[in-house]
């Protein structure tokens, strides 16, 4: 069981840092094992809980691959995503290869209909073409 604030690695990779949690885990798993098959070697991090977040794990998995994607089904702006990213580079720009990118829902209400949820919410394949330009850089 999740301890608060205390993150979980899903997946142990070299390449490049994803930092995930809630429902967009499942997304990011499926997407790491894609990127795998194509040789770019993915660590998982599940924040678990978002306050308080560990940002003790994530630095130290940034520390390690020196490349960080974040994604999230929140929107891009206003996401916490853009904290993650905030803090990151303000305290381990130094450890980074490449800047870190956001993978996050479009800048709309949610909508209803499945069919446009999916286009809204980020994909596997959203995820994969990210993770591969931060391995790329």
């Amino acid at each position: 069981m999740a301890t608060l604030g205390h993150a979980q690695v899903r997946r142990h990779g070299n390449t490049l840092t994803i930092v995930t949690w809630s429902a967009a885990v499942h997304t990011v798993l499926q997407a790491a094992d894609a990127l795998q098959r194509d040789g770019v070697d993915a660590s998982v991090i599940d924040l678990g809980s978002l306050w308080p977040w560990d940002r003790d794990a994530v630095f130290a998995d940034c520390a390690r691959t020196r490349r960080l994607l974040v994604v999230h089904e929140d929107t891009v702006t206003g996401g916490v995503a853009g904290e993650i990213t905030a803090r990151v580079n303000e305290l381990c720009f130094e450890w980074l290869d490449a800047p870190v990118r956001r993978v996050a829902a479009h800048d709309v209400p949610l909508p209803y209909a499945p069919a446009l949820e999916d286009f809204v919410l980020p994909q596997t394949s959203d995820i994969v073409r990210a993770a591969r330009w931060v391995a790329a850089y």
